[in-house]
């Protein structure tokens, strides 16, 4: 399959992962009539997010993964996927919510190889451990620092 259309793309997901993957609608004003055909939304857990990769990647031909990143909802952190197939232009966007005491995920970075500094950034910033990454070390951050910065239990100086 050199180019799948935007229902040959979700057909072959429901296909191979049934109700594994949730397709849900976007929550934002305008983005459906904007981007009708050019974006995917879905949710998964972490036992599917690598096998999900894979097939996006090996059969379904989306080239990159444009960016791996996470948001901290205290009770969970939601690691956010957006994956690119130039060309048919469409994007999918993936999340997988993770409990926050249990932030382990596989790594998609042998997949993607852009996916390398994304994840650990992510995991840096954020403290997700992407299992099986090549080189999951601290980017920008001292390796002395115990804690992540862009958690919402990080304190910054003077809060109570």
């Amino acid at each position: 399959m050199d180019a799948p259309s935007y229902e040959e793309t979700i057909a072959m997901i429901r296909g191979t992962f049934g109700d594994k993957v949730v397709f849900k609608e976007s929550t934002k004003k305008n983005v459906k009539a904007i981007n009708e055909k050019r974006r995917i939304y879905m949710s998964t857990d972490r036992e599917t997010i690598y096998d999900l990769c894979k097939l996006l990647h090996d059969i379904l031909n989306y080239e990159q993964a444009t960016s791996v990143c996470a948001v901290d909802y205290i009770d969970t952190v939601q690691v956010v996927y957006h994956i690119t197939n130039y060309l048919t232009g469409i994007m999918v966007e993936i999340t997988v919510d993770l409990p926050d005491g249990d932030l382990h995920i596989p790594s998609v970075a042998l997949i993607w190889e852009g996916a390398n500094f994304h994840e650990r950034e992510t995991y840096e910033l954020f403290g997700v451990i992407f299992e099986g990454h090549p080189n999951l070390k601290r980017l920008l951050t001292p390796t002395s620092y115990e804690f992540y910065p862009f958690r919402k239990s990080y304190k910054l100086r003077g809060q109570e």
